[in-house]
């Protein structure tokens, strides 16, 4: 099982995209190029990639589930973005294509960090900007419903979280050391606050696009999961049905290794 088998419908639907404003830091910290190139790795259905493309001419997403390429080839233009099927530590690109900006979003903790950065750097331009980003998930609590959506988690699959058909662990050490051990210069961080509502079915559909609560990882546990949840979450929400997700974009930004 791949770690986000049976996801790509609900994180069509139900992930949140990138903000406007993480948007243009993103597009402002990369150099200019023409044709100005953007490379994002973990594309999944290709949110970076549409809220990017304006500040660039042409673009290719990497992603190692066939699913989610799907639903970004239905998403992005395909005249200048290209879509590609491998690891994020042993992609390939066009020979004299590489990037300005490579970016990085939900999907850093998934990769062999030591070895992406290697293999990444061969493939940027000389001054182009790495950028590792994303936003908090239920693990890291902040509201009620966060809070009550991870305990339902944990009663229907166990305390450990689950990765797909495996278990999942938090990577030691900080995100900013193993950039700044690769080589890269300049390593900076920025935290961007986001405020958003969402129903309590759209939670339910947002647990379905994580490796950890996926349909397949549930199996005929599904229904109980859903049923659970909502009993839970219903009476948190406001007058208007809604829940409130506090949360932040962490932004880490660094330039290319000289050399």
């Amino acid at each position: 099982m791949s770690l986000f088998a049976s996801t790509a419908e609900y994180y069509r639907r139900h992930r949140s995209g990138v903000p406007a404003e993480v948007a243009e830091i993103l597009a402002d910290a990369a150099p200019q190029g023409s044709p100005r190139r953007l490379l994002d790795v973990g594309t999944g259905p290709g949110f970076v990639i549409g809220a990017l493309l304006p500040w660039f001419d042409e673009a290719i997403g990497v992603d190692l589930d066939a699913d989610l390429l799907a639903v970004a080839r239905e998403e992005l233009p395909a005249d200048s973005v290209r879509l590609v099927q491998a690891p994020a530590e042993s992609f390939e690109l066009p020979d004299s294509w590489s990037p300005h900006l490579v970016t990085v979003c939900r999907a850093f903790h998934w990769f062999e960090r030591p070895v992406f950065l290697r293999h990444v750097t061969e493939r940027m331009e000389p001054e182009a900007v790495l950028a590792v980003f994303g936003d908090q998930s239920i693990w890291a609590g902040g509201d009620d419903w966060k809070d009550r959506t991870r305990e339902v988690v944990q009663e229907i699959l166990g305390e450990r979280r689950r990765a797909g058909a495996g278990t999942y662990d938090r990577p030691t050490g900080s995100f900013e050391d193993d950039i700044a051990d690769a080589g890269f210069r300049g390593v900076t961080t920025t935290r961007v606050p986001v405020v958003r509502t969402r129903t309590v079915g759209d939670v339910v559909g947002l647990m379905h696009s994580m490796s950890f609560a996926s349909p397949a990882v549930l199996g005929d546990r599904a229904e109980e999961f859903d049923r659970r949840l909502r009993e839970r979450l219903e009476p948190l929400t406001d007058e208007h049905g809604l829940l409130t997700d506090h949360n932040e974009f962490h932004i880490i930004l660094a330039t290319r290794p000289p050399g």
